[in-house]
This record gives structure tokens, sequence and C-alpha cells, in this order.
């Protein structure tokens, strides 16, 4: 998985952006009618033809681009949770409070936060079950927003664990489980989800 954004600014000039090519508007028609795919059918139903028919083109022409199937979803998801990782990186350099705010808000009111898109990240996950790629791009988004989450409790007044790795850890653990309860637990909605994970997260960095 390529780096996320430093969360300090480089000095110089902005380098100029490049035009988007024939091909990677191809390639992004293709994530996207997988994306949508996935949301209509689930994964595993899902068919190279359906993908296809989706990006307006036959599966021999999606072929030129990717080899298969897993092959979207892999180089989809790589460029999904990188897009997740700037997001978060952007949140840096304020105080553990705002940090935290930010970060619920982004989890769990954000675009990517409606029940139908923590059901794409769910369908996922399972596929990285037997999927190595997959596997090591999740692995390694789990690092990076670990790693986010040790920074905003080494920042904090005090936390209830013995150190920042494991209060990380449980954090992320609550971030990722209310998520998947959004999706499977007709009881909990996202403003719950919100609320329990502020307020924990808070509490646990000794700000409340």
């Amino acid at each position: 998985m390529p780096k996320p954004v430093s969360r300090r600014k480089k000095a110089g000039k902005t380098a100029p952006v490049k035009p988007e090519s024939r091909g990677d508007q191809r390639r992004r028609r293709i994530f996207r009618s997988l994306h949508d795919c996935i949301l209509d059918k689930g994964y595993v139903k899902t068919t190279l033809a359906d993908i296809a028919e989706g990006a307006g083109m036959s599966a021999s022409h999606l072929l030129y681009y990717f080899k298969g199937k897993e092959a979207i979803l892999e180089q989809y998801f790589e460029s999904v949770s990188v897009q997740f990782l700037q997001r978060i990186a952007g949140f840096s350099n304020r105080e553990p409070r705002e940090q935290i705010q930010l970060l619920a808000d982004f989890w769990f009111k954000g675009e990517a936060s409606t029940r139908q898109e923590i059901g794409f990240m769910l369908e996922c996950f399972g596929a990285a079950v037997n999927d190595d790629v997959l596997r090591v791009t999740k692995a390694e988004f789990d690092t990076h927003c670990k790693a986010y989450l040790i920074d905003i409790f080494n920042g904090a007044p005090s936390i209830f664990m013995d150190n920042p790795k494991d209060a990380a850890e449980v954090s992320y653990s609550l971030m990722i489980g209310l998520r998947s309860a959004v999706y499977f637990d007709d009881d909990i909605d996202l403003a719950d989800a919100h609320r329990l994970f502020l307020n924990s997260t808070l509490s646990m960095c000794g700000l409340v």
C-alpha cells in the first residue's frame, strides 16, 4: 500500500495535476461498477460480466485492464484505503479532543459511513480472508489507523491503560466493531455508534 500523505506539509511548489488518461478513466469506471455490483448483489455473486456491463464495455475489454474480478477488488480496495488514510492524516496537528471528534465524525457521519458503504467494506473484509493481497492491504490499513490513535493517546492528559499502544488497540476495535454493529444490529444506528465511540475514546484519554 502506498504511504498516506505525510502529516507535515513539505515546502515548495505544488506539482501540476496531470490530466486523467483514457485508461485511468476506464479503470475508474470499472471500480465504480464493481462497487455498485457489490452493493447490489454482494461480491460472491458478482461476475466479471456484471462488472463489464456496468462499466459499459465487454468482458474481454475489461480483461485488458485487470486479470479478473479479484484483481479489480484488490486494486480498488487499496485505492479506497489510501484515500481513507489521507483523510485521517489531515486531522493531525490538533489537540486530542478535536482529533477524536473529527475521527468520530468521519467514521460515523461521513459520506463513507452509510449502512450501504459499511456493507461494502464488510464485503471487502470477508474477501480478504482468502485473498493474500487483500489481507495484506487490510493489515497495513489497520496498522496505520492504530498508529494514528497511538499519537492521539500519547498527547492525551491521561490514558486508562498501561500504554498508548494498548489503548489504541481497544479504541480501534471499538470503532470497527461499532461499524459492524450498525450493519447487523437493528438496535444500533450510526448516531448511537458515533456517540459510543466518541464518549468512550474521550474517556480513555481522560478528556471527560
